[in-house]
């Protein structure tokens, strides 16, 4: 090793973070090494010099946000978080990706995020949360929300699409308390980055109008380090990157700067002699010395000395200000305001014209923003078509932090990574909108919503083929049931506007669950026989018969209208047909056996309509008319004429489902079979 130009004892601590972060994938024989043991100094500088923080309230809302992009280096956090007084334990290292254990590999939970690119994204909307938050509440005396985001990211994380889009908005926005630590250790899974990834990464981010600084050295020195740091800090103005030159598992003396130290334990014998050549005992595991502690413990108590200066201020700041300050409780509370129910759109049998349900949700949005603040966000360069900029909204820009519309422009991806920053932040509820079909380009930064239990509200709006003349390109088919495939998340397709108040009902109220809306170009008909209270059910019947029921027509959005027409024309005709409304399926899976099957016996000949893919709907029907194929371009009613979606041809297809079991035998009850129970144990919430 190089001599150190810092004190004995701290180039020991620094040390001590390589050892311990490389004794937990050494323990599960398993993980990522490399990236701890390369950025222990720029963590120790972190964590006991700039960072403000505390274990005794790990939700204090001025906290600095530390965000470790480069996920796979999850064991420098958890070291982190042992040495700095949280309640992660010496055995809760050594049971590093272990089911149950509290230190699971790539733990998007943490906001350390497993895919590359999501962390860094992440980081644009926890910095926006603050700027918008500080911009709200602050006054010239108090300083309520005054933190800084630092990310720790890889050039992994760099190479990832996301991140250009989410660094590209940041550079627009002027995030000045943004900083982004690059983690440039020219070393990737293949091996040296030169095989793939030779850019000027400073110069793009220049050209993004970030605050550019470049560190060479971390091995022998910090001073430089502690330089740049403060001078982003100092830049309030852009957001700041640090490109940093680091030794992939610097201390590992035969495989420093390989591929091989990235994502493989060193090996026993190889930590061993990182080990003694550090002067620590070559085969004690998670050693820590206890002065090296006691530098730890000094950096705790300056923090949470912080923290008790801005407890005391904000004090001050909720006797004279009672009002910023119960608001900014409840929303940090996730507790909704009063009122919201009733804001949301309702339906006025003989008042209301028909609407797209883009117009409803625009509606609901008109209705509970002025009274619900924390509501924010925006659409990917679709306002006029998505509907999604409600009355007296103010664009958040530079120079308008405190504005709640965002223009995430045509940023998918970034957009639904940068809604989960700002629902992680707290005191924000997101919503973000693009068309139904787009959802392929941000299915990552949904999942992880998903995953994460963060309660964002997705408007999808140009929900089937009937958008029309845009084409098959721009007509969903795949995306509902790829959204339905995935596990917590709730997707709504309302078909009139009681049932998008359920939606947005639903939604908000689903604080640990997305809410994904889906919603039509063209007007939908009014539906008679619904109502809030039957849609907040997942699925209701819209239309029954006196008679025995001999036909269920199921349907979501625009086609329960057709089905409905297509029902009078069977009832009529000898087919006594009821018409189900399934809005959303997840919400009505949840309902009592009782009410489902009150709904859907099973028994009878059932035929589920949807302009989409027939995927998934074998748990509800016996047939379906939906789409096996691709759309095709043209005004939405022929569209939907050409694929079958009138009342004529699905009349005709329930007809031909009820005469195939009178032929061919009992109707096969789809509710007779086993359910099992395929969550651990220990998933169950």
């Amino acid at each position: 090793m190089q001599d150190y130009q810092g004190s004995d004892l701290e180039l020991k601590c620094v040390n001590t973070i390589r050892c311990v972060s490389a004794d937990q994938p050494e323990s599960a024989q398993s993980g990522h090494p490399g990236a701890p043991m390369g950025l222990a100094p720029v963590a120790y500088v972190l964590w006991t010099e700039i960072m403000k923080f505390t274990g005794k309230d790990p939700h204090w809302m001025n906290r600095d946000r530390f965000v470790l992009s480069n996920g796979h280096a999850c064991a420098l956090q958890y070291t982190m978080l042992h040495l700095c007084g949280y309640k992660l334990t010496k055995n809760d290292l050594q049971q590093f990706r272990q089911i149950g254990g509290l230190t699971p590999g790539h733990p998007e939970r943490f906001q350390t995020e497993g895919p590359l690119g999501q962390g860094i994204s992440n980081a644009v909307g926890l910095a926006l949360a603050e700027s918008h938050l500080a911009a709200t509440y602050n006054t010239p005396e108090y300083k309520v929300f005054d933190n800084y985001t630092f990310v720790i990211c890889g050039d992994g994380c760099l190479q990832e699409g996301i991140s250009s889009e989410a660094s590209s908005l940041a550079g627009h926005l002027g995030l000045g308390k943004l900083i982004v630590l690059y983690d440039d250790n020219n070393i990737s899974i293949d091996g040296d980055t030169a095989l793939s990834f030779t850019e000027d990464v400073p110069a793009r981010y220049k050209a993004y109008g970030w605050h550019v600084q470049q560190v060479t050295d971390v091995e022998t020195q910090l001073d430089d380090l502690r330089t740049a740091i403060q001078n982003a800090k100092e830049n309030i103005d852009q957001p700041s990157m640090i490109a940093i030159k680091t030794k992939i598992g610097y201390g590992a003396p035969n495989k420093v700067g390989t591929p091989g130290v990235h994502g493989a334990a060193l090996g026993a014998e190889e930590l061993a002699a990182c080990k003694e050549a550090m002067g620590f005992p070559p085969n004690e595991m998670f050693f820590i010395e206890e002065e090296v502690q006691h530098v730890f413990d000094k950096a705790v108590a300056k923090s949470e000395a912080h923290y008790e200066e801005w407890m005391s201020m904000y004090a001050k700041y909720k006797d004279e200000y009672p009002d910023k300050a119960d608001e900014i409780e409840r929303r940090f509370a996730k507790t909704l305001p009063a009122g919201i129910e009733g804001a949301l759109v309702h339906f006025k049998i003989g008042v209301d014209k028909d609407k797209a349900t883009r117009q409803l949700s625009q509606d609901c949005l008109n209705g509970i923003a002025p009274i619900m603040p924390e509501l924010i966000g925006g659409s990917a360069d679709l306002t006029p078509s998505n509907k999604t900029d409600y009355d007296g909204s103010l664009d958040y820009q530079k120079d308008t932090p405190h504005g709640r519309y965002i223009r995430f422009g045509v940023r998918e991806h970034a957009m639904g990574a940068i809604s989960n920053g700002m629902f992680a932040y707290g005191g924000m509820r997101p919503f973000c909108a693009t068309f139904l079909t787009f959802t392929q380009y941000m299915m990552g930064s949904i999942r992880l919503a998903a995953f994460s239990k963060f309660g964002i509200i997705y408007v999808f709006t140009h929900d089937s083929i009937g958008l029309g003349e845009d084409g098959p390109t721009h007509q969903p088919v795949e995306q509902l049931e790829g959204l339905r495939s995935m596990p917590n998340i709730n997707v709504y397709r309302p078909a009139d506007a009681n049932e998008m108040n359920a939606a947005y009902q639903v939604g908000l109220a689903s604080l640990e669950t997305p809410t994904a809306i889906c919603c039509t170009r063209s007007s939908v008909e009014a539906l008679y026989g619904s109502s809030v209270e039957k849609a907040l059910r997942g699925a209701y019947v819209v239309v029954d018969v006196e008679e025995a029921c001999a036909l269920i027509l199921l349907a979501t959005g625009s086609e329960v209208a057709p089905c409905i027409k297509a029902a009078e024309q069977l009832t009529g005709s000898g087919i006594p047909t009821r018409v189900v409304s399934m809005p959303c399926q997840e919400v009505f899976l949840a309902q009592s056996e009782e009410y489902k099957k009150s709904v859907l016996p099973g028994d009878i000949p059932t035929l589920a309509v949807e302009a989409a893919s027939p995927n998934g709907w074998h748990r509800f029907s016996h047939a379906n008319v939906c789409l096996n194929t691709y759309g095709a371009s043209g005004p939405g009613d022929k569209v939907f004429e050409y694929f079958g979606f009138t009342p004529a041809n699905i009349g005709a297809k329930g007809q031909q489902l009820v005469t195939y079991y009178e032929t061919h035998g009992p109707v096969p009850n789809l509710n007779n079979h086993p359910i099992f129970d395929l969550t651990p144990a220990g998933h169950r919430h």
